[in-house]
């Protein structure tokens, strides 16, 4: 690593912790688990601190003393040396004693080190320890492989004081995730009340009386239509190649720019056989719309999309495209389409407009649907303020972490003055 401070050291893990591995007790044997030793799996190890309520697995006095499990000690680091995606090289702190697998290196720190810094350290270190595993020719870690990685060693107390500092990041943003998760579910929870019905806005309010549909029960003032009814299916095709922005429809978020999001080109230089989609029309790809695939575009003027792609629209004046997106998003709807899929004619897997066409709706008013998409349009502008909060929170926290854990940034650790320098 790059220089450090005076009074800083550079050492490798080995010289400042005692690196092991753990082990997993015989699954075949059901008297070594579900016992009341905490196992931590490679998988929850997710460049975070563990704490009780993380722990899914238990292992009994025999699993311990019968295998190569070893238990220990709080505040030992865990890095995981093995695992499938983004899995190799994450980190976790321990804060209970417990056991771990086989594919968990572990740093046990002693009182003269902050293993909290040392945590936040290999967090920062994520994409270097993996290419790390790489550069020796393999593509997992080792523990031979661990012990060489480098660390800073400021002074004990000024370890402790940096840790402290990120610290107060970390809980910033937990309790941002924290509240993005309680305001998707409370969004979810609302989704399902307003758009069958259950819940009636005020100035909606009719008879407590409901019509059994064969998607389920709604209002008896509401309409039950097919999609057909409501929307038109639309096929234009870019003749003359213009150089419209190239779309793509992604689970969750609805419409991409796909060379902005994908940040490379993943379509075909000739875009003549690309299909038009005006903002306000909605489309998905023929073969992927079981998975909630399906978008509302709202990107550009005009954009193109693959040949694949079903394109509609809906007109404004009876029906409110945002209402009708949310009901598609809803996991009702993923189910419906999923069925449809599945019944179609098309040996492919796909879902065409003609099968699609014939699934059912239900219509409330107008302003009834325009209340709702109102409603449910400021639940998600919540959400993603929380969202942009919190990457902003992830953003200052990785720039404060390269300042102070290389000590270009240097704290303060007299009691009497301010945390940090300026």
């Amino acid at each position: 690593m790059s220089k450090v401070p005076a009074g800083w050291e550079v050492k490798n893990l080995g010289d400042i912790a005692t690196v092991t591995s753990g082990g997993t007790p015989s699954r075949d044997n059901i008297e070594y688990w579900n016992g009341a030793i905490p196992w931590v799996r490679t998988t929850e190890v997710k460049n975070c601190p563990l704490y009780y309520n993380d722990i899914k697995e238990f292992i009994t006095e025999d699993g311990l003393k019968n295998s190569s499990a070893k238990l220990v000690p709080e505040n030992s680091v865990l890095i995981a040396m093995i695992g499938q995606g983004k899995t190799r090289g994450q980190v976790a702190i321990l804060k209970l004693p417990a056991c771990t697998n086989q594919n968990c290196g572990i740093a046990i720190f002693d009182s003269n080190s902050d293993a909290d810094f040392y945590f936040q350290f290999l967090l920062s270190q994520y994409e270097a320890i993996r290419k790390f595993s790489n550069s020796a020719g393999q593509s997992n870690l080792s523990g031979a492989l661990l012990k060489k990685i480098t660390m800073p060693v400021p002074p004990l107390p000024e370890q402790t004081k940096i840790a402290q500092i990120l610290s107060t990041w970390d809980k910033a943003i937990a309790t941002t995730e924290q509240l993005i998760g309680n305001s998707q579910q409370q969004k979810k929870a609302l989704m399902q009340s307003l758009l069958t019905g259950k819940k009636r806005l005020p100035g909606f309010e009719k008879l407590n009386e409901y019509q059994t549909t064969r998607y389920g029960k709604i209002p008896l003032d509401w309409g039950f239509k097919q999609i057909d009814d409501i929307a038109k299916n639309i096929s234009i095709k870019n003749k003359e190649g213009k150089d419209y922005p190239v779309l793509s429809c992604s689970k969750h978020s609805g419409f991409i720019d796909s060379l902005k999001y994908f940040n490379k080109k993943v379509y075909s230089d000739n875009t003549s056989g690309y299909k038009i989609i005006k903002k306000g029309w909605f489309g998905f790809p023929s073969n992927h719309i079981e998975e909630g695939s399906i978008g509302l575009q709202d990107l550009y003027e005009v954009g193109i999309v693959s040949p694949i792609y079903i394109i509609f629209g809906v007109n404004e004046k009876f029906i409110s495209s945002l209402y009708l997106y949310a009901l598609f998003k809803t996991d009702h709807y993923k189910q419906i389409f999923s069925a449809s899929t599945n019944a179609s004619v098309d040996r492919r897997g796909s879902l065409r407009w003609d099968e699609f066409g014939k699934i059912k709706v239900p219509v409330p008013s107008l302003p009834e649907q325009q209340k709702i998409a109102q409603i449910l349009t400021a639940a998600d502008n919540e959400i993603e303020l929380l969202q942009k909060k919190l990457v902003f929170l992830k953003q200052e926290k990785t720039a404060l972490m390269q300042q102070l854990l290389t000590g270009k940034r240097r704290v303060k650790i007299n009691a009497t003055e301010e945390c940090m320098d300026a």
